[in-house]
C-alpha cells in the first residue's frame, strides 16, 4: 500500500477513478504470493485502505479525496453482499471474496449504489451501516 498514490484518486471523473482503481488492484494482486491472493482480495484490501484514507482527516485534505467520495467503492464481503442482494436479488449468489472478479464486483457495486441512494449517502459508507450485523 505504500506505493498507492492517493492523489490519483482525487477526481470527480468516474472513468478516471475506475482506471486508477483497476491499475492499483492489478499492482496489489501482482504483489501477492502466487497462491496467496485473488483479484477479489486485492480489490477488497485496496477499498479498505482507500476508505480508511478518506476517513482520516489529514489524508482526506492532503490528497483531495473528498472530490471522489461518491466514487469510492464499498469493500465487498459476505455481510455487504448479503445486504446488497436484499436490494438487488437478481445479483448472482455470493461465493466469497476469492471468487470475486471485475464483472461481479461491478454488479455488486452497482447494487450498492442503489442502496446508497436510498440511504442518501455514498456507497463507501454502507459498511458502517451494516457493521452491527457482523459476528
Amino acid at each position: 500500500m505504500a506505493r498507492v498514490r492517493l492523489s490519483r484518486f482525487a477526481t470527480r471523473d468516474p472513468g478516471a477513478f475506475e482506471r486508477v482503481l483497476d491499475d492499483h488492484t492489478r499492482e496489489l494482486l501482482a504483489a501477492f504470493p502466487r497462491k496467496g491472493g485473488s483479484w477479489g482480495l486485492a480489490r477488497k484490501l485496496l477499498n479498505i485502505f482507500l476508505r480508511d484514507s478518506l476517513y482520516t482527516a489529514y489524508l482526506r485534505k492532503a490528497y483531495g479525496l473528498a472530490l471522489a467520495e461518491r466514487l469510492f467503492e464499498v469493500p465487498l464481503d459476505s455481510i455487504t453482499a448479503k445486504h446488497i442482494r436484499k436490494a438487488k436479488p437478481e445479483l448472482p449468489r455470493w461465493r466469497g471474496v476469492k471468487h470475486l472478479d471485475a464483472d461481479l464486483s461491478a454488479a455488486y457495486q452497482a447494487g450498492a449504489l442503489v442502496v446508497a441512494k436510498q440511504k442518501q449517502t455514498a456507497r463507501v459508507h454502507l459498511d458502517a451501516y451494516w457493521w452491527g450485523a457482523r459476528e
